[in-house]
């Protein structure tokens, strides 16, 4: 099943993607209904898809596919890690710490962006892409789940690209916090939900899926990586994300980005120099994921935001008696 949100003239649609029709959900229900429903609800569901009210894909403009109720992004790729930690840090290492643990940050739910829509990055020097694989929770969710409840938990895949503005990233890191302006100001999602038992024929023996994954650029594949080549699975970034902690319906769970070429960064960081060129106004980036389809987005004219003074020091402040 795929699942979708998507506008007709002026008109909010989700449902079922069922061949090339965008088919509504019975009883004009939405995507978080059918999530928080999980997997076995929305069979039912899909039995009960009136085809009569689809209309024809192409007509219809697709959103992103759910409006998440959170976004953690992974670190899961050793080869990314490797090489963009040159062009971000300064220095191409994986640290120990690194294999201890499927570290994640949060990103920000409020500024997702749908298939064909614009990102509208800052000013910067460094604007690159990340070619990711994300897992949608559908369900009740959970607390400290492994296994296969935390497999269960996982209700789809979506492709997921994580914009970043390198040089801010690079910046504000050093102060051991983040990443967050680098990173915040648009993340894209889509073209649509997979459901999970859609993609169980790509599970290898170890449970990792070996899915195809690759990016181009303006036309020119600049990555490709098999997505097994994540340094865990997906149930056990479930496991992680839930630890001591909850997941819910409506979250979504990044893999972090492919190895070779996922993004730009990592092939900076490895060449020593900035090539290929960071992304630019007007640029396409396109992304295909083999079993999921494809997500592609033009990069928008820098907004410049406003100004934020330099901290006050503490010699300057004043001892208040």
């Amino acid at each position: 099943m795929r699942i979708a949100r998507w506008q007709d003239s002026t008109e909010i649609g989700e449902g079922f993607i069922i061949d090339d029709t965008a088919v509504p959900f019975p009883n004009g229900l939405r995507v978080a209904d059918v999530l928080a429903r999980g997997l076995d609800g929305a069979r039912a569901l899909f039995d009960r898809a009136n085809h009569d009210d689809g209309r024809p894909l192409s007509t219809v403009r697709l959103l992103a596919p759910l409006v998440p109720a959170a976004i953690r992004d992974f670190v899961a790729f050793e080869e990314h890690v490797e090489g963009v930690s040159a062009s971000v840090d300064g220095k191409s290492e994986v640290v120990p710490e690194w294999y201890e643990a499927p570290t994640f940050y949060f990103t920000n739910p409020h500024t997702v962006l749908g298939p064909d829509e614009p990102v509208v990055p800052p000013v910067t020097q460094r604007l690159d892409f990340e070619l990711e694989i994300a897992a949608v929770i559908g369900g009740a969710g959970g607390t400290n789940l492994a296994g296969a409840e935390a497999a269960d938990a996982i209700f789809g895949y979506t492709i997921m690209n994580d914009w970043s503005a390198r040089d801010i990233q690079s910046r504000e890191m050093k102060v051991r916090l983040g990443p967050a302006k680098g990173k915040d100001f648009g993340t894209s999602l889509g073209p649509w939900i997979v459901t999970a038992d859609e993609l169980e024929t790509y599970e290898d023996e170890d449970g990792f899926l070996a899915l195809r994954a690759e990016v181009l650029i303006n036309g020119a594949r600049v990555g490709e990586d098999l997505v097994s080549n994540m340094g865990w699975t997906f149930p056990e970034l479930v496991t992680y994300a839930s630890r001591n902690s909850r997941v819910v319906f409506g979250d979504v769970l990044g893999s972090g980005t492919v190895g070779n070429g996922g993004c730009l960064g990592e092939l900076w960081g490895r060449k020593g120099e900035l090539s290929p060129a960071p992304l630019t106004d007007g640029d396409e980036v396109r992304m295909v994921v083999e079993g999921i389809g494809e997500l592609t987005a033009t990069v928008g004219a820098a907004v410049e935001g406003p100004s934020i003074p330099r901290a006050r020091s503490r010699s300057r402040a004043r001892i208040r008696v």
